[in-house]
């Protein structure tokens, strides 16, 4: 059996037919239930900057919090057919596409050859509301392992900082909630690939991996998907959500490498191995999630087939690339690229990302993202 088999449960790593394979069986479900076996552990070393780059963030967080009920602009109008013109047109969108990012799309012999515009506009609405369910529920998932962090880490400047993550990702899934209620029209349910990942994340009984999962690839993702949409969007409240947001998810990614930076330097081999494959399946885990198959299911399109259409255009692949800009650079940082002979150099140069390891990792760029005056006074 091979790696990608052993691991994925695929040999190929882009096997359209088995991602699609996938699915969400309780996707109805408003209860969902993950068994995690986890120790809370107690520290009575209570000596406060211990670690000083997490008690910097400690204090940067305290001074950095924001109100989403009061500080967002609330009574913007957004009317979510005007949004889709307007990135359609600032995209240089062609046959209604560009709202899509896919300014670049010849439709030709696609799903697609036929569409009216009735049916464009309906698929930049749906992935509207699609997009930001999932943004949604990726931030759950992290209120979820960030409370797990607080009982599991053994250090008190870790518990000191994730407690104020805690209150981060209750105020995004907030805000994310507010804004598809009363500015969208419908929710999805949570994708597949995204549900496995997250339940793998909680399920893991070690501290550490909760912090791998979470904190360096599932936010280290959120962070340049959030960047890409900000810069995307033309709809100003959305934008200004997502700058409040990117403020706080650089912190809680510095907040993983800074924390595992000091852990792994003194993992074996064998330790290292398996945090490199655990890093490779969450890559690859992620990247599926944004095939957006609900959204081709909801519109009667055959899935497989609008998603190697769309999958074609150079503008969607540079997105699906450009969505481990964050992590590839922070597991650099973690000797995670190297270790055993770059076993995971070697993914990474598999899947076509191995480009940004010589990014700036986010332990050390977090600060660039904190909010200015200028942000502020925008709201």
């Amino acid at each position: 059996m091979s790696i990608n088999e052993e691991i994925l449960g695929r040999a190929d790593v882009d096997d359209l037919e088995a991602i699609l394979a996938v699915s969400n069986s309780d996707r109805d479900a408003v209860i969902s239930t993950v068994q995690q076996n986890a120790e809370a552990i107690f520290t009575w070393d209570y000596t406060k900057g211990a670690r000083p780059a997490l008690d910097k963030l400690y204090e940067k967080a305290k001074v950095s919090m924001w109100n989403g009920e009061t500080d967002l602009p609330w009574d913007t109008e957004v009317d979510q057919e005007s949004i889709v013109i307007a990135n359609a047109e600032q995209n240089s969108g062609v046959n209604g596409a560009g709202a899509l990012g896919l300014a670049d799309f010849d439709v030709t012999g696609t799903p697609f050859e036929k569409w009216t515009p009735d049916q464009w506009m309906r698929l930049g609405i749906e992935s509207q509301n699609w997009t930001l369910s999932q943004f949604m529920h990726g931030e759950q998932g992290a209120l979820i392992c960030t409370a797990k962090i607080v009982e599991t880490v053994p250090w008190i400047d870790a518990k000191y900082y994730a407690s104020t993550q805690v209150m981060d990702e209750a105020r995004h899934v907030e805000v994310f909630a507010r804004y598809l209620d009363t500015k969208l029209s419908g929710h999805y349910p949570v994708n597949a690939h995204l549900k496995m990942l997250l339940d793998d994340i909680i399920t893991d009984s070690r501290w550490d991996m909760t912090y791998l999962g979470m904190q360096v690839m599932v936010e280290g993702l959120a962070l340049a998907a959030f960047g890409f949409m900000h810069q995307m969007s033309t709809e100003p409240l959305l934008k200004q959500l997502l700058r409040y947001v990117m403020s706080d998810e650089a912190r809680h990614v510095a907040f993983g490498v800074l924390s595992l930076q000091e852990y792994y330097a003194n993992l074996s081999d064998a330790e290292i191995f398996e945090r490199q494959q655990f890093a490779f399946e969450a890559a690859v885990r992620m990247r599926d999630r944004f095939l957006q198959q609900e959204v081709w299911e909801r519109m009667d399109v055959p899935v497989k087939d609008a998603i190697e259409a769309v999958m074609r255009t150079p503008t969607r692949q540079l997105f699906q690339i450009m969505l481990f800009s964050k992590i590839v650079p922070n597991c650099k940082k973690l000797g995670l690229l190297d270790r055993n002979d770059a076993w995971l150099r070697r993914r990474f140069e598999e899947i076509g990302v191995i480009q940004f390891e010589d990014w700036e990792d986010t332990g050390s760029e977090y600060e660039s993202f904190a909010l200015t005056d200028a942000d502020q006074r925008s709201a």
